[in-house]
């Protein structure tokens, strides 16, 4: 594996939630990300611009739409992450960049749960903490036969967890969660009346989810409103703000403890070719992870 030495610091614009301050490299850090890219193929680039100045330690991504076959390993190791991928080249597609190693990879669910006919979900043991890389399921509309296998896939998902871990292990399961987890989370709840993403049942479920030890990172260090990660290309959503927050870091009780910074990178979400997600990462201390 090839190591990454050092770490840049981060510059933004000034002014508003998404301010990122310069930050020196701290070997007692571990950095967490999450990012639906909307098509690496398309992506790519913002993606290793990416890379090279937030420095991540692990990258979980979603919605790659490549087959593994056509996986770009190559252009993440010469930046010095290893990288395993799960997908069939269609609308899905998951993936974890490392640089702290990869180990105890799996595709999918685990072996005893119901096997997805999709890719949507990946884990592997990185730097001590297995990481669950996922991609929820739309639900595309309450009424829809989709609906249902969204509610269902997480069932699944909190299935595979009881297999693989324990509420007590250090586990983190990130990515594009298609909820809202609160009105909080959304620009105006009004306008999501009667839709998914925002439905009792599925709240409930990623509620399930945290019963089961698992904690909203992102929300337990900024519980103000306003703060989002995805916005419609649509309409000039992202310009006038009304976005939602779906991308999730979840993590263990225990690594919760260690939380010390968290972001949802708007500046990601600018400039030429975006994806209509913005890339979420959290901070850990080393002796939590």
């Amino acid at each position: 594996m090839t190591t990454a030495i050092g770490r840049r610091g981060l510059t933004r614009h000034a002014g508003g939630p998404d301010l990122v301050p310069r930050i020196p490299y701290d070997s007692g850090r571990m950095r967490i990300a999450t990012w639906n890219v909307n098509s690496l193929k398309a992506r790519l680039p913002r993606v290793e611009e990416w890379l090279g100045y937030a420095h991540p330690d692990v990258l979980c991504l979603q919605e790659t739409k490549l087959s593994d076959a056509v996986f770009p390993h190559m252009a993440f190791s010469a930046l010095g992450y290893e990288s395993v991928h799960h997908g069939d080249g269609r609308w899905n597609g998951v993936a974890i960049l490392s640089r702290v190693g990869i180990d105890d990879v799996v595709d999918g669910f685990a072996k005893s749960v119901d096997p997805d006919p999709d890719t949507r979900v990946i884990t592997a043991r990185c730097g001590g903490i297995l990481m669950s890389s996922v991609y929820v399921p739309n639900g595309r509309s309450l009424d829809s036969d989709h609906y249902q296998y969204k509610l269902s896939w997480l069932g699944r998902l909190r299935d595979h967890l009881d297999i693989l871990s324990e509420p007590d292990d250090r586990l983190a399961v990130c990515g594009d969660f298609n909820i809202a987890p609160a009105d909080i989370d959304l620009w105006d709840a009004k306008a999501f009346v009667g839709s998914t993403h925002v439905s009792v049942e599925e709240r409930a479920a990623l509620e399930s989810l945290e019963a089961w030890g698992l904690v909203d990172a992102f929300r337990q260090l900024y519980p103000q409103d306003r703060l989002y990660s995805y916005w419609d290309y649509r309409a000039g959503d992202f310009h006038e703000h009304r976005g939602m927050r779906i991308d999730l870091v979840l993590v263990s009780r225990g690594l919760a403890q260690g939380l010390t910074w968290a972001l949802v990178d708007r500046n990601a979400r600018k400039g030429k070719l975006p994806s209509d997600h913005a890339p979420v990462f959290v901070d850990l201390e080393a002796a939590s992870a």
